[in-house]
């Protein structure tokens, strides 16, 4: 007799996968455009962000930024001078996703 290896919905749970995890990350009205602003343009100021997002309140930008940092795909430097200089580029756990950005760019250039 076969072993029936089909997977039964009932057992499992959306939870429990990578493809929820990675949402859990990058799941937000702005991060999946702040990842892709920062992959874009490499190291970017808060400033040239909200400039460049257009639309996203200072609120919003803000704590989207904290989360990214929180969950390392992201890197915040600061630099102790007057006025204050705050710079974010990708770290290497950001960098990471690249690929899956790279490649919802694509399909969006072919399917828009």
């Amino acid at each position: 007799m076969e072993k029936n290896t089909q997977r039964c919905i009932a057992s499992e749970k959306l939870s429990d996968t990578g493809f929820s995890y990675t949402l859990s990350l990058i799941s937000g009205k702005y991060k999946m455009t702040i990842l892709y602003t920062l992959m874009e343009f490499g190291v970017v100021r808060y400033n040239e962000l909200q400039r460049y997002i257009k639309g996203i309140s200072y609120k919003t930008l803000s704590s989207s930024l904290k989360e990214l940092e929180a969950d390392r795909l992201i890197v915040r430097k600061e630099y102790p001078q007057i006025p204050p200089k705050v710079e974010y580029s990708l770290s290497e756990r950001g960098k990471s996703l690249m690929p899956i950005l790279d490649g919802m760019c694509e399909w969006g250039d072919k399917n828009r």
